[in-house]
């Protein structure tokens, strides 16, 4: 049985890394603005392209080292990187009027932030399936709810900052909290459970059906990374909207994304799992196609199209997480790891692509259109995803 403050660490670990995740996103006016960084739409996104890569790199390595390692030590060592990845955004600020060095300085930061995310988070799935194997839907749905909370908070605070005229004190609030999640989770156990079953999952052979979860992950990170990166710049770009209403739409992504993870948690009694999961893809879908439609004098429509695709995007990940640990389980060990990558190569193929389409005449409006394709894709793949029965693997 796990120890609650184990329990508290990994689901506060949760919370943190989301925003962690996010302060780089939502920093993005700051970083295309000309009077701060002055970056274009193509060096924006590929500041997140070493992130993806390396986030695709740390979660396919984790799993191996964890049997040599353990999964508490890369929970740490993914700690350690988000808090150098906050210290690098800082440190690029004294520089940013020197644009060659600026920009390196960040990619070496999304470089830390992917390395993070790719060991923390994998981990953090590890654990909260581990504390609560008879309820490893709700477990792995209520620690993406905290997840997505902190993604909700980063956009607030770089908005409280950015009326301070400090926006860089979110990465320094954030380091601030990696700091004391470090030295209070060096005191605990947190013991997944059977060690032999990692090395099992080294061994064993990737199925046909976690190809299948793994394709699902890939096309909702594109879904989910179009409205998360691009909100902020779209809501400024198409509809003229002031930075206060750029970071509201972030924030309203984030938040529909969390209240969406608690509520069908909540409901998981009346509303089956993959029931959701065949749902919610529609709700993906119908919101970029508003987003590509609403006119650009209507900035709150905008808005709103943001929040509903929060909701679509809420509870897909962590149940795709929680479906294939249950099922897949001779490399249940892995499941986690794996699927984070292909979500991330989902997400570097969302944050990077757009620069060079828009470079290619593509406007914002065109963009999210031919997102519904891939979101219309992510629906009738929901089908062989949320099949039933799911017979081990």
């Amino acid at each position: 049985m796990a120890q609650r403050s184990e329990i508290l660490t990994v689901y506060a670990a949760g919370m943190v890394q989301g925003i962690a995740l996010v302060t780089f996103p939502a920093a993005g006016a700051v970083f295309t603005s000309a009077s701060d960084y002055g970056l274009s739409s193509t060096q924006y996104g590929g500041m997140f392209v070493p992130q993806a890569i390396m986030a695709i790199v740390a979660s396919l390595l984790g799993a191996g080292l964890r049997s040599r390692l353990g999964t508490k030590r890369i929970y740490l060592l993914g700690l350690i990187a988000n808090l150098l990845a906050m210290a690098l955004l800082v440190l690029s600020r004294f520089v940013m009027k020197d644009h060659s060095l600026a920009y390196g300085i960040l990619l070496v930061a999304t470089t830390c932030m992917g390395i993070g995310f790719g060991f923390t988070v994998p981990a953090l799935n590890t654990f909260a399936a581990a504390f609560f194997p008879q309820k490893v839907d709700k477990a792995v749905l209520a620690l993406n709810a905290l997840l997505g909370l902190g993604t909700a908070l980063a956009p607030v605070f770089i908005a409280v900052f950015v009326g301070l005229g400090i926006w860089w004190g979110l990465p320094i609030l954030v380091s601030a909290l990696i700091i004391g999640l470090l030295l209070f989770s060096f005191r605990q156990p947190l013991n997944e459970g059977d060690s032999s079953s990692a090395k099992t999952a080294k061994k064993a052979k990737f199925p046909v059906r976690f190809w299948v979860f793994a394709a699902f992950a890939l096309l909702y990170g594109v879904c989910e990374t179009m409205n998360g990166n691009w909100a902020a710049l779209y809501l400024k770009e198409n509809f003229g909207a002031s930075t206060a209403l750029a970071s509201l739409a972030l924030t309203l992504f984030w938040a529909m994304v969390t209240a969406g993870r608690i509520l069908f948690a909540a409901i998981g009694k009346w509303v089956p799992e993959p029931v959701v999961c065949r749902i919610l893809p529609l709700v993906v879908t119908a919101a970029l196609i508003a987003s590509a439609c609403a006119p650009k004098t209507n900035a709150l429509l905008g808005i709103l199209t943001f929040a509903l695709a929060g909701l679509g995007c809420s509870a897909l990940l962590p149940l795709t997480i929680s479906f294939g640990q249950k099922e897949l389980t001779t490399i249940a060990a892995s499941v986690a790891g794996g699927l984070i990558a292909f979500y991330q190569i989902g997400y570097g193929i969302a944050a990077f692509g757009v620069g060079p389409l828009q470079s290619a005449g593509w406007d914002l409006h065109r963009i999210y259109g031919a997102t519904a394709v891939v979101a219309l894709a992510l629906s009738a793949l929901s089908f062989v995803v949320a099949r039933a029965p799911r017979a081990p693997a």
